[in-house]
């Protein structure tokens, strides 16, 4: 894999936007990765890209709410090449930009039914939010994204 990272761009949309349930194991994610993000982010949103293919994206941003803090809104990886390093790469250069602008933390969530999403934030160093419920040891926030919207909040030290 000859993999390359770069700032996230407008025209990246369609592409992503088109594989994302997909990506997602035909889970209905469209509507969670508004055009917004791509318009808007720059280099806090970030495309890995396998001899010049999207094989991944990150969406995230620095708080204005909480200074010092940065937070990971949405990844995805192509499923041919996960496994590979692209999402630890992904993160990784988030992680240092993040420093860079000052951040000492990251905020990161997922859904509790997502195991290979909470399994990657664990090994990648996130420490679980506690949340008010649990299940199979995994602490979550019930409701926390409105009636149903069950998540596994993380937090990591830069």
């Amino acid at each position: 894999m000859s993999l390359s990272i770069r700032p996230i761009a407008e025209d990246d949309y369609a592409f992503v936007i088109s594989r994302l349930d997909e990506w997602w194991g035909g889970r209905d994610m469209v509507a969670k990765l508004p055009r917004l993000f791509f318009e808007h982010l720059g280099d806090a949103g970030l495309i890995a890209e396998d001899d010049g293919r999207v094989v991944g994206f990150l969406a995230g941003f620095m708080s204005t709410a909480k200074p010092g803090e940065a937070y990971i809104h949405f990844v995805g990886v192509d499923p041919a090449a996960r496994g590979k390093g692209v999402g630890r790469e992904l993160y990784q250069r988030f992680f240092a930009a993040s420093r860079e602008r000052g951040a000492v933390a990251v905020n990161a969530m997922t859904s509790p039914v997502n195991r290979s999403s909470v399994e990657f934030h664990r090994a990648m160093g996130f420490a679980f939010v506690p949340g008010d419920a649990e299940v199979d040891g995994i602490s979550y926030h019930r409701d926390h994204n409105g009636p149903g919207g069950d998540a596994v909040v993380f937090r990591r030290g830069l």
